[in-house]
């Protein structure tokens, strides 16, 4: 979906952040520019592979059709998606990102531990968009 944002390499799926040089903070979306935290004077950033698991941090469903730009197709019904908040402990921030297909909010309780995937987040004749998701894994808090 957003170049950069993701790999699919060797190590499986995975979100990418930058990490400031400086004073370690992370970020993502990524941050090309200067790192964003206040007490920080002049790191520098460089590329940042997050944790694939986090435990969820908090969670809700869309009952709405979101606006454009999202792209949703008129004709079908709007069928509720998950949306997960994810805790990723090691690089202290929260991501959100929608569930996995067949994951819904009865399925979810804070601290479940989730892992992020690739998902199709729409696809026509000519492109398939590909976004992350979040899958529970089966761990608890």
């Amino acid at each position: 979906m957003v170049a950069g944002w993701f790999t699919e390499g060797g190590d499986g799926f995975r979100l990418l952040g930058t990490r400031c040089t400086a004073c370690a903070s992370v970020f993502f979306p990524r941050e090309d520019h200067r790192c964003r935290n206040p007490a920080c004077q002049s790191g520098e950033l460089e590329e940042a592979p997050l944790s694939r698991r986090g435990r969820i941090w908090s969670f809700t469903d869309s009952r709405y059709r979101p606006p454009s730009p999202y792209v949703t197709d008129p004709e079908l019904p709007w069928e509720p998606r998950a949306l997960i908040a994810v805790e990723l402990a090691a690089e202290r921030i929260v991501v959100l990102g929608q569930a996995a297909p067949g994951v819904t909010v009865a399925d979810l309780t804070v601290g479940m531990e989730v892992e992020v995937v690739s998902g199709v987040l729409h696809e026509d004749a000519e492109t398939t968009w590909t976004t992350w998701q979040w899958r529970p894994t089966g761990g608890t808090a």
